[in-house]
């Protein structure tokens, strides 16, 4: 593994199609005409002459990450759980110090799974036995929020103060949450993008980056949450929570999962900002809606 220590630049599309260069040199792929599918936590890629995915992270700070995505994906392999596979190459690699991982391309039509799948999935994740070897660490809901605001460039200061308060409140909040459900491994960011429906109608789960091993209710709260910004309906909710057996909106815990919830997705956009002027729109009305928790979240899915 080439453990570069370089230090990584801006996370940009641009930049990230730089390393992607790198990487496919390196192992002997061709990333002429690959497409950029999502530019977030990480960067993904689909080549144009291969059958690979390539998912390409910000920094060597999540190396270990990298490492576990590959390590649960053998696990879910063997666990019979669909999923996606990682291809065959030595990995992760680190060039230009980010990691890099390469993913066998899931062949679909594009097909929408819906949360009632999603809810399917979770209930026989949640009741798989983890094995001992398997590298899971504890959940933090809270997952890379306070790296996002250190070096977020796209706050005022009293912004910076606000949502650094908003942290340490939630933070707090959460330490006295009592869980009805038993720990188990969860996916991290469990919502619905986050399946893929292959060309025979398999639903496979994707992106292992947040597996770890923690409360269940945490993978449920993400679709309640979405409930309630607008994005599902009350028939789909409905649904989703009768086929896994447990309403998190009924839990008198939920409102602290959901305000930490907002906050993440909040903090995530914010750091693509600079890409477009609808993603820094989109990140404005939500900073806003932090401020007051009764507002309705008139809020556009990206």
């Amino acid at each position: 593994m080439n453990e570069s220590q370089t230090t990584p630049s801006h996370f940009t599309a641009s930049e990230a199609r730089k390393t992607l260069d790198a990487a496919c040199q390196k192992i002997g792929l061709h990333a002429e005409e690959a497409a950029l599918l999502r530019l977030g936590e990480n960067a993904i890629f689909q080549l144009a002459t291969e059958k690979v995915i390539v998912r390409i992270a910000r920094s060597t700070e999540v190396l270990p990450d990298a490492r576990k995505e590959v390590a649960v994906a053998e696990w879910l392999r063997e666990s019979d759980l669909p999923a996606a596979e990682p291809a065959d190459y030595e990995q992760p690699l680190v060039i230009q110090g980010r990691p890099v991982t390469f993913w066998r391309l899931i062949d679909n039509k594009g097909d929408k799974a819906s949360v009632k799948d999603l809810a399917r999935i979770l209930r026989r994740l949640h009741h798989l036995p983890v094995p001992p070897g398997l590298p899971l660490p504890e959940f933090d809901i809270f997952g890379r929020v306070s790296e996002r605001i250190a070096k977020t460039e796209a706050l005022s200061d009293q912004d910076h103060e606000f949502l650094t308060a908003r942290l340490i409140e939630l933070r707090k909040k959460s330490e006295d949450l009592r869980y009805p459900l038993t720990p188990c491994a969860v996916h991290g960011d469990a919502h619905q993008q986050n399946l893929i429906v292959t060309l025979d109608g398999t639903v496979l789960l994707i992106d292992f980056e947040r597996f770890a091993f923690g409360p269940p209710e945490t993978d449920l709260a993400v679709t309640a949450t979405e409930r309630l910004i607008g994005w599902h309906t009350a028939e789909e909710y409905k649904n989703f929570a009768d086929t896994y057996g447990f309403d998190v909106i009924s839990w008198e815990g939920f409102p602290i999962l959901r305000a930490i919830n907002e906050l993440k997705m909040t903090t995530w956009l914010m750091q693509n900002v600079n890409e477009n002027k609808k993603v820094a729109q989109e990140f404005r009305k939500r900073f806003s809606s932090l401020r007051d928790d009764e507002a309705p979240r008139s809020w556009t899915p990206f």
